[in-house]
């Protein structure tokens, strides 16, 4: 769990940082800040989107991806779960903050999927639960730090109130991590991946403005995609 709890605290660091700084800057600046992390975080979508392309895997990669993304969407639009951490949101923002038009619940939920969407979670995760080799979410730590900092500067402290989030999705895959590591080898890691960065996509275009496409919807891809390897590879 060490490389959870160094993530834990860059977050709360971050967003200490990113409120106290943002409070100071003006619209037009904190504007370009949410913009400048779109864009960065549209390119790390791109490159682990194409993870297929860097590994020694099959033809039908691609194809897993796809319906890894399609069916994932479809369970997770009938399941609601983008409302359903909406709904979870608004009523933090509800107890905590009775400012008209606060942003507590869009930093919560855009920070969450943001810091637990990808292959650095899971990867990271397991390395930390096997051999206590938390360098890699150390790596993730600091990223999400920056991040945390950018966020926290246009949409407030609910930001923070993602660490809650990255305790349980990171601490529940680090605990579990043997499970996970006879599971996500090879081709199955990289359809993981590569749909890890389909999903980061859609946050990049929503911190854009450019689409909001509920992310929160396709977080079922992350499990179909690898189970779909493993389905094929039974026949």
């Amino acid at each position: 769990m060490t490389g959870t709890l160094i993530n834990i605290g860059t977050v709360l660091v971050g967003t200490l940082i990113g409120v106290t700084v943002g409070s100071r800057l003006p619209e037009g600046m904190r504007q370009r800040v949410l913009a400048g992390l779109g864009m960065v975080t549209l390119v790390i979508g791109v490159d682990l989107a194409l993870a297929w392309g860097r590994e020694d895997t099959s033809q039908s990669t691609p194809l897993y991806v796809l319906g890894g993304v399609l069916i994932g969407g479809m369970i997770g639009e009938a399941l609601g779960i983008e409302r359903r951490l909406e709904t979870l949101g608004d009523r933090v923002q509800e107890r905590l903050s009775t400012t008209e038009g606060s942003t507590i619940s869009e930093g919560f939920v855009s920070a969450s999927l943001l810091f637990c969407v990808g292959s650095l979670t899971v990867v990271g995760s397991i390395q930390d639960g096997l051999t206590g080799d938390y360098q890699t979410l150390a790596t993730k730590a600091v990223l999400d730090g920056f991040a945390s900092i950018a966020l926290a500067a246009t949409l407030g402290w609910g930001v923070g109130l993602s660490v809650f989030t990255i305790l349980i999705v990171q601490g529940g895959i680090t605990l579990g991590a043997g499970v996970f590591d006879d599971v996500l080898q090879g081709e199955a890691l990289a359809v993981l991946t590569s749909a890890g960065g389909v999903t980061i996509i859609g946050i990049a275009l929503k911190l854009l403005e450019l689409k909001d496409v509920r992310v929160g919807n396709f977080l079922p891809a992350l499990v179909v995609a690898p189970c779909l390897v493993g389905l094929v590879s039974l026949f």
